[in-house]
């Protein structure tokens, strides 16, 4: 039996769907009957027959972190397992959350699946976990990670859980990680990559010309599957559509969304002030960052990333990131 991770967020949503199409019966955790609402919206994009697909998901409340839980999830008769479950956060405060949850939590997925002989394990990391280009040649599976002050919480974090799940890989069980860029993808506008769709249409005006990898979730999803069913292992593949500035990529969902693109370049000094102000703010009023030291720098980095492993492993084409885009915005309005 299949056992996804993480399966009512982003990817593990649209893993879902997928797997359904193949599998009579698949296993998921959760950990909130409301996030479940989330898998059932996913599944309405792609179908109007969700009932028949969504009930070959078998759901088991559990945590990742809960060792309880996880031998109750576990207790099934599991042969693979997609671990995609995951805290996504630049603000510093959640830092030692995310290492429960990223690090500590995928040691337990991973100790479990070495206890149960589980057969393979399909990880998805990150492209922050990628180390950084040398002499601005473009960024591949090579690229070491390196240990810095510039690097955030979050690329610590899944870098850590990437250590978890190679030491898996040492003690006989299968595994491949993917390593995805900016994923875009419909269900989730108030988190993560969807906010960049309810933001421009809202009318957000405002652009850096910072440059890194997009991908869109359905390549992510069939890449995964695709990788988890093969007899490849133990090897890391960046997913990586195409690396675009965040100013093409605003533009282009403007236009999917008749709308003006953005107009007023932000530059790297008016983001350091106005992380600082926001800091201020969410002191006085504890709500949440719009804007964090990490992610103010980020917004101009410009790195290049190559998904021609993936693609020769699997004899595989991306879909173009104006396309996914226009999907998306359908799918929004």
């Amino acid at each position: 039996m299949i056992l996804v991770t993480g399966g009512t967020g982003l990817v593990g949503s649209h893993l879902l769907y997928h797997l359904t199409l193949k599998n009579d019966t698949v296993l998921a955790i959760y950990r909130t009957e409301e996030r479940i609402k989330n898998v059932e919206k996913v599944f309405s994009y792609y179908t109007n027959d969700t009932n028949s697909l969504l009930k070959k998901i078998r759901w088991i409340q559990g945590d990742i972190t809960d060792i309880p839980s996880l031998k109750i999830v576990f207790s099934n008769l599991i042969t693979q397992v997609y671990h995609c479950a995951a805290l996504v956060s630049f603000n510093p405060k959640d830092y030692k959350k995310m290492r429960r949850v990223n690090i500590d939590g995928t040691a337990n997925i991973v100790n479990f699946c070495i206890d149960n002989t589980i057969k393979k394990i399909c990880f998805v990391s990150s492209i922050a976990t990628v180390g950084d280009s040398i002499n601005d040649k473009i960024i591949t599976e090579e690229n070491e990670w390196q240990d810095s002050s510039n690097n955030h919480g979050y690329a610590i974090t899944k870098y850590g859980a990437e250590m978890e799940i190679w030491r898996a890989s040492q003690e006989g069980v299968e595994v491949v990680v993917v390593n995805p860029g900016v994923i875009l993808g419909s269900g989730f506008w108030k988190e993560g990559s969807g906010k960049l769709f309810t933001q421009v249409f809202n009318g957000f005006k405002f652009y850096t010309e910072g440059v890194t990898g997009f991908v869109g979730i359905k390549d992510v999803v069939k890449i995964m599957i695709m990788l988890a069913e093969s007899s490849i292992k133990n090897e890391r593949f960046i997913l990586v559509s195409e690396n675009k500035s965040f100013k093409e990529v605003l533009s282009i969902i403007a236009k999917g969304f008749d709308k003006k693109g953005p107009t007023i370049k932000v530059n790297k000094l008016a983001t350091k002030i106005f992380w600082r102000i926001d800091w201020l703010v969410t002191k006085l009023t504890g709500k949440e960052p719009l804007l964090t030291k990490n992610s103010a720098k980020s917004s101009h980095n410009k790195s290049y990333y190559s998904s021609q492993k993936v693609k020769d492993a699997l004899t595989f084409d991306f879909e173009p990131i104006p396309k996914v885009i226009n999907g998306v915005c359908k799918d929004y309005l």
